[in-house]
């Protein structure tokens, strides 16, 4: 672990760098006790929304939460399991972090859950870290500093990191990949995808469909439904340091912690390639 910065209310991208080894950390470390948690005996609550949440999404949110009052701690967390003690605005600095992402994944048995922590400044993420811990492997970014894989072992040991960036959209007549949820499709992404032809469907959980944008396994993963901003701020920063682009339905940029009601991002485009997505407005 690093020691604590001083009070930097606006981090910028040298103290995010700074923080990256100690940040993956503490997700590593939150993906090995979701991971230890016996699936078949696990008790399942309601949330207000209707969402689910186990002891899995509280041990992970805990030790995070932990880690980042130790690093940082003048800068906001706004955690999906501690909402209610946001106070957004945030017009300079603050993490927001989904402990575990994909919960109904987690549930089900499938290994398509993440764990999501982003450092976002002035509304924009800046750092993104999304790790996949049943897939052994982590995606990670600075914007402006680029984005790399880690593969990790089953003690969630990480290895050498690999540098990623997102491919050329294909050309016309070519097949094309669209990463879409498994959980939670709707008229109007599909409608997105069927306009653009030769569109091949990878159904995916979680923040994972960031992390192939991201590593060039997919082209465009869009979702045209209303989600919440600690669901794909992570994924933003890292597909975005890789060479990638995030938009609203009409093109126009995504911000984050400024006052949105219940942090929700009505719709999002994740494009692999920028050109593409200015081709299309």
């Amino acid at each position: 672990m690093i020691s604590k910065l001083p009070t930097l209310p606006c981090l910028q991208r040298d103290a995010a760098e700074t923080l990256l080894a100690a940040l993956t950390e503490l997700v590593l470390r939150a993906g090995a006790a979701i991971v230890a948690i016996d699936r078949g005996k696990l008790a399942i609550e309601g949330k207000s929304d209707g969402s689910p949440v186990t002891a899995a999404d509280l041990a992970a949110d805990r030790i995070i939460a932990e880690g980042l009052a130790r690093l940082c701690p003048d800068v906001p967390v706004v955690s999906e399991e501690r909402v209610a003690l946001a106070t957004p605005p945030y017009h300079d600095s603050f993490f927001l972090v989904d402990p575990l992402d994909g919960t109904k994944e987690f549930i089900a048995g499938r290994d398509e859950f993440t764990v999501n922590l982003a450092l976002v400044t002035q509304g924009v993420p800046l750092l993104g870290i999304v790790g996949a811990p049943a897939l052994g492997l982590v995606w990670r970014g600075i914007v402006g500093s680029g984005a790399e894989r880690l593969s990790v072992s089953p003690d969630m040991t990480p290895g050498d990191a690999v540098a990623i960036h997102t491919r050329r959209f294909p050309a016309p007549g070519h097949e094309w990949i669209a990463a879409v949820s498994r959980s939670h499709g709707d008229r109007r992404t599909e409608g997105f995808i069927e306009a653009r032809p030769g569109a091949l469907r990878k159904p995916m959980g979680s923040a994972v469909k960031f992390g192939r944008v991201a590593e060039g396994a997919a082209d465009i993963y869009p979702r045209l439904a209303p989600t919440c901003e600690w669901d794909i701020a992570a994924g933003h920063a890292v597909v975005s340091a890789a060479g990638g682009k995030l938009t609203d339905g009409s093109g126009a940029p995504l911000r984050f912690g400024l006052g949105a009601a219940g942090f929700i991002i009505p719709e999002f485009i994740a494009w692999g390639d920028p050109k593409a997505a200015d081709r299309a407005y």
